[in-house]
């Protein structure tokens, strides 16, 4: 396709992790990695900050990821990522990856039981990526002053471009039967919460307290003197999105709450990656006003995407007006480059993004 098919600019990004990749823990692997982004032409980055409820520097309001507090790293791996792409003249955008998840056998768990969410039977836990985990309360003042300080120390410290939430920043919909939100709901609609946790009044007050939460980080951000903060969302398709984690993205985007959408699509084939492009909330978010990007596989574990399939799915993403986010940074060239090697998928990624208007 012709460069003049693409005229307005694109965002080319990556996520990029400690899990599972080395890159954090010692400085000079950071200021490569950044060199070796923007030769390929990525204009925007978006590190993990946040995850399996620990951060990725010293926080007030959490603790420091145990490899990096083990290694003896002096350095802050989201500050030194931040310095070293503003001189060359990339976006950082932090990722809160686990949103509202946090560790079944966290402290902040054991301290706060009355923030955690429960499920009809009472019981909490639910297992993901592995582990135990628990979802904290959206709708409590004390889960809600955690997350607000989390974000904002980091965006002041590092002076990074904006932040990003995922879809974990969710309200799981069997989640809400714990006494605090009981009693909440009850306070507000003179009722017990309904037993169906699919019943769509239910559903749409829970919705309006994770909305509230998000619409208090921007106030937050504002009134702190950051808000000028981007506000990046990646959730998964619509339908899913809302109807699984209560994630309503498209009355956040028309009512000003985020300033970018990542929708992921993570599809496999190509015939299954344009098919989902196509869905309905999708297609009308490219009238909204906000960039509208999407998250692709590049590699992760043993699945790594050959550097074809690659480029037509950037193509038809394109095509459409979106930008393109990679997962992640080790299925580029790095760890899981899979057979083509580090070599030709650098070449690759530098030969296809090139044609991309910045």
């Amino acid at each position: 396709m012709a460069p003049a098919a693409w005229a307005a600019p694109r965002r080319i990004g990556v996520w990029l992790t400690n899990s599972p990749s080395p890159l954090y823990y010692k400085p000079q692997r950071l200021e490569n990695a950044v060199r070796e982004l923007a030769d390929a032409g990525f204009n925007t980055l978006y590190p993990n900050v946040w995850s399996r409820g620990t951060t990725f520097h010293r926080s007030n309001w959490a603790p420091m990821e145990p490899a990096l507090l083990q290694s003896g790293a002096s350095h802050d791996p989201i500050c030194r990522l931040t310095e070293a792409a503003h001189r060359r003249g990339l976006r950082v955008i932090p990722w809160f990856e686990y949103g509202l998840m946090e560790p079944a056998d966290a402290a902040v768990v054991q301290q706060h039981p009355d923030w955690v969410l429960q499920k009809a039977d009472g019981t909490s836990a639910v297992t993901m990526h592995g582990r135990q985990m628990v979802w904290l309360n959206p709708a409590h003042p004390g889960v809600r002053q955690r997350f607000l300080g989390l974000i904002g120390e980091i965006v002041k410290r590092c002076k990074v471009d904006g932040i990003q939430l995922d879809d974990h920043f969710a309200w799981p919909v069997d989640l809400g039967y714990d006494p605090y939100t009981r009693a909440l709901y009850r306070q507000e609609n003179g009722q017990d919460p309904p037993a169906n946790s699919s019943d769509r009044a239910w559903m749409n007050w829970r919705r309006r307290q994770l909305t509230g939460l998000l619409r208090e980080l921007r106030a937050t951000l504002r009134t702190s003197g950051l808000g000028s903060a981007y506000v990046s969302l990646s959730p998964g398709p619509f339908r899913f999105a809302y109807n699984h984690w209560l994630q309503d993205w498209e009355i956040w985007a028309l009512g000003g709450l985020i300033d970018e959408l990542v929708v992921q699509n993570y599809a496999y084939s190509v015939a299954g990656y344009e098919k989902d492009l196509k869905q309905p909330a999708l297609l009308k978010a490219s009238s909204w006003g906000i960039p509208v990007e999407i998250g692709i596989l590049a590699g992760f574990g043993g699945r790594t995407t050959p550097m074809a399939t690659l480029s037509e799915k950037v193509r038809l993403a394109l095509e459409r007006g979106h930008g393109v986010i990679y997962f992640y940074w080790e299925g580029l060239w790095g760890l899981h480059a899979g057979a083509e090697g580090p070599g030709l998928r650098q070449e690759g990624f530098r030969s296809l993004h090139q044609s991309v208007p910045r």
